[in-house]
C-alpha cells in the first residue's frame, strides 16, 4: 500500500497551545498507522494579512512560497483548530488564503484540491472548539478537500494534558490517536486507487 504523507500543523502560533499538545497525539496515531507526518509550526512561517493588492505587487511572500511546497508535497493534511468566537483562528484562515493563491502556473488549489483532511480540536470550554471545526470544514471542502466525517474536541483542555504535554485520559488519547490512523488509511488507499 501507498506511503501517504500527512502535513500537520495547529493553526495556532502560541508556545503552549493545546491543540499543538493535541495534533501530537493524532500525529502519533497516523506514524503508528503507516503514514510520513511532517509536522510544521505556523509561527516558524509568519505572514502578512492576505492583501490582493500585495500580492500584485509583490508576489507571493517567501512564507507562503515555503508554505505551498510542503502542501504541495502532502497528500492530506491534519489539522489542530482552535476556536475563536465560535469561528476558525486567523492564523489558519490567512495561511489558507495565502497558500490557496496560484504560483507558477500551477493548476487551481493545486495545494488542496483531492486532498484529504482530518480535524481536531481542544479547548478550556465545554465544547473543546466544536464550533470553529463546523467552519474549517466548511472552508475545506470549499477548495475541494474530502474532510473526513470523524473529528475529536478535547474539552476542559487547561485539565486534559499532564506535565508532558500528553492526554491524560488513556480513551481520550486512544480516540485522538485513532483519527490520525484514520486519516493514514483512507489516504492511502486513495492515493493507491488509480
Amino acid at each position: 500500500m501507498a506511503v501517504p504523507r500527512i502535513l500537520a500543523f495547529a493553526g495556532s502560533a502560541r508556545k503552549d497551545s493545546y491543540n499543538k499538545k493535541v495534533l501530537a497525539a493524532a500525529a502519533e496515531g497516523a506514524r503508528k498507522a503507516g503514514a510520513e507526518v511532517t509536522l510544521i509550526d505556523l509561527a516558524d512561517y509568519p505572514l502578512p494579512i492576505y492583501d490582493g493588492d500585495l500580492e500584485a505587487g509583490e508576489g507571493l511572500p517567501e512564507n507562503a512560497v515555503r508554505l505551498k511546497a510542503l502542501f504541495k508535497e502532502a497528500d492530506a493534511l491534519l489539522l489542530a483548530c482552535p476556536e475563536y468566537n465560535g469561528s476558525i483562528t486567523p492564523l489558519l484562515k490567512n495561511t489558507i488564503d495565502w497558500v490557496s493563491r496560484p504560483y507558477a502556473g500551477e493548476p487551481s488549489l493545486a495545494c488542496f484540491a483531492g486532498k484529504t483532511a482530518a480535524l481536531l480540536s481542544a479547548s478550556p470550554g465545554a465544547l473543546g472548539g466544536i464550533r470553529g471545526l463546523a467552519h474549517v470544514r466548511q472552508i475545506l471542502s470549499g477548495i475541494q478537500m474530502l474532510v473526513l466525517a470523524n473529528q475529536r474536541a478535547v474539552s476542559k483542555a487547561n485539565e486534559a494534558f499532564d506535565a508532558d504535554g500528553r492526554l491524560k485520559d488513556e480513551k481520550q488519547a486512544g480516540l485522538v490517536k485513532a483519527l490520525g490512523a484514520e486519516l493514514a488509511r483512507t489516504t492511502a488507499k486513495l492515493i493507491a486507487t488509480p
